[in-house]
């Protein structure tokens, strides 16, 4: 490991030698990850990219792409482009990753089951802003919005995530 590595504790997420509070999803850690089980997944993953609302802030890093109006997430196993951005119209299920709350206004992509995803082993896992502190994601990890940006400025294309089983 090494500081730069984002590492899951009980405690929050270590990180160039902060602990920041974060949430998990609602169904707990899992070595099994599934579609819709709500769960984080375990292992080591790393960042595949970053996304930004621009009408909202400002790019936090310069290797940030901005999320337009018709940018989706496909979260549908039955979808050749399961677990891929996609663009509006899309006849499969899918997330707007445009939301009317902040939750998704800075966004880190894991590699999580991309860019070639294995069909039903989860979609959209992302780091994103919590709802609220302890609040529990579908799956993904959540930071306040301040924490969240801190993050983002300070990671690489490829920084790892830790998340070791409990």
């Amino acid at each position: 490991m090494s500081p730069r590595d984002l590492v899951l504790t009980p405690r929050g997420l270590r990180f160039m030698g902060r602990l920041l509070p974060c949430a998990i999803g609602k169904g707990g850690l899992t070595q099994s990850k599934r579609e819709g089980d709500g769960a984080t997944p375990v292992g080591v993953h790393r960042i595949a990219g970053m996304l930004y609302r621009p009408d909202r802030m400002l790019p936090p890093t310069d290797w940030a792409v901005p999320i337009g109006p018709g940018d989706l997430w496909s979260d549908d196993v039955r979808d050749p482009d399961y677990n891929l951005m996609v663009r509006a119209p899309h006849g499969f299920s899918h997330e707007r990753l445009r939301r009317a709350d902040p939750l998704y206004d800075l966004v880190l992509i894991t590699d999580w089951n991309w860019p070639n995803a294995v069909k039903g082993r989860g979609s959209a896992i992302f780091i994103h802003q919590w709802r609220r502190p302890g609040y529990p994601t579908e799956g993904c990890l959540a930071f306040s919005r301040s924490d969240l940006r801190w993050i983002a400025q300070r990671l690489r294309p490829g920084s790892r995530i830790i998340i070791p089983p409990v």
